[in-house]
């Protein structure tokens, strides 16, 4: 492994040190042998540079493996089955979700000391966007057509998925903020279970700060959408491709750890917001890619209907969409990592910074070209 492997991925188009330690080979070595079909670690292939948990590709004597850590503090092992049972149902309804590996008592989950462990067989196909930040747009509109036939899929597998909402708000893409009628009330409705976000936003002007941001998407309400089980990050870089051409299909659906109950309209807003919008650049002020956002709704609609109030409340969630996701990772920063600094650019950058561009000339533009869509 160089040194560059221990680097992940900053929140401004930065590398950083990881805020976790790496996954070791000592340590996978544990692990994988409480997996029968895994088979012995013999080294690590190739470890990512996401940075909200450590993971790598093993070579095992058996094959290769994706392995990944999480502080039993943002995944608890309840919470990481919640997921583990999600992907089980996507799998078994058609979406190339990775199998995950087991015991020998059929659990897909490990723990050891502190840490939380899953075990996946590795995607199918070609990890084309391995390095491209989250916030990277799609490589170009064909990809960003697939990915919207691939999430319609995935709303059609998962229509059926009946389970509780999540039982953790830490980095996991929820919609409750947004969706209440007073964004700022409901926030603090919930500071008895979130002590962390409380303490980092009494420390500030949060209350005039969040409603002069939301202020002109207020009169918006996303209650009439019926609920279902989303992605919650659905960016080209959590999908496997075919093949690294523009012609390539997606082989593999990854990472559902932001998965929650929300609603279809949500997770497609998610993906125009991920694919089609340029954030790394946002000083530059245009930064939309109107032709990545159409392919997408197009791609969609190929393979499941949108309404006319589909595309209308598309275009009003995109401002907001963000906010809950936001909102989990300031709370993540300043009570897990104790990082004040990440969580001001949550804060400032993230949460507030998006919602306020889409009221500026190039965002209004954005949603202007959208909803002749609608």
């Amino acid at each position: 492994m160089t040194d560059d492997a221990h680097l992940t991925h900053g929140l401004a188009g930065d590398e950083l040190a990881p805020d976790w330690p790496p996954l070791t080979l000592h340590e996978v070595v544990e692990v994988l042998e409480r997996v029968p079909d895994a088979g012995q670690a013999v080294s690590l292939a190739w470890r990512s540079p996401r940075p909200l948990s450590a993971a790598a590709l093993v070579d095992t004597a058996q094959g290769r493996v994706f392995v990944k850590r999480h502080h039993h503090s943002v995944r608890s092992p309840a919470q990481l089955a919640e997921e583990h049972r999600l992907a089980s149902h996507a799998r078994a309804r058609g979406v190339p979700v990775p199998d995950l590996l087991r015991d020998a008592s059929g659990a897909s989950v490990f723990v050891r000391g502190d840490w939380v462990y899953e075990v996946q067989a590795p995607a199918r196909g070609v990890d084309a966007y391995r390095d491209a930040y989250s916030w990277a747009p799609a490589g170009g509109v064909r990809h960003a057509y697939a990915a919207g036939a691939m999430l319609a899929d995935w709303h059609a597998a998962t229509a059926d998925y009946e389970a509780p909402q999540r039982t953790t708000h830490i980095l996991v893409a929820r919609a409750e903020i947004l969706s209440a009628d007073d964004p700022v009330a409901a926030v603090a409705a919930g500071w008895a279970e979130r002590p962390h976000l409380r303490a980092y936003l009494e420390a500030r002007d949060w209350r005039r700060e969040l409603s002069d941001a939301l202020a002109p998407w207020q009169s918006r309400s996303f209650t009439t959408h019926p609920a279902c089980w989303t992605h919650g990050d659905w960016h080209v870089s959590n999908l496997y491709w075919s093949d690294r051409s523009q012609a390539a299909r997606i082989t593999g659906v990854l990472d559902l750890g932001l998965a929650a109950r929300t609603f279809a309209v949500f997770d497609l807003a998610t993906a125009i917001e991920r694919n089609a919008i340029a954030w790394l650049d946002v000083a530059r002020g245009d930064i939309a890619r109107v032709d990545l956002a159409h392919a997408l709704i197009d791609g969609y609609r190929s393979r499941r209907d949108l309404s006319a109030a589909d595309m209308r409340g598309l275009v009003d969630l995109l401002p907001l969409v963000h906010v809950d996701f936001a909102l989990s990772e300031v709370e993540y920063f300043e009570g897990i990592t104790r990082r004040r600094d990440h969580a001001d650019v949550a804060w400032y950058t993230f949460l507030l910074g998006h919602a306020r561009w889409f009221a500026e000339p190039p965002g209004r533009a954005f949603l202007d070209a959208l909803g002749h869509v609608a």
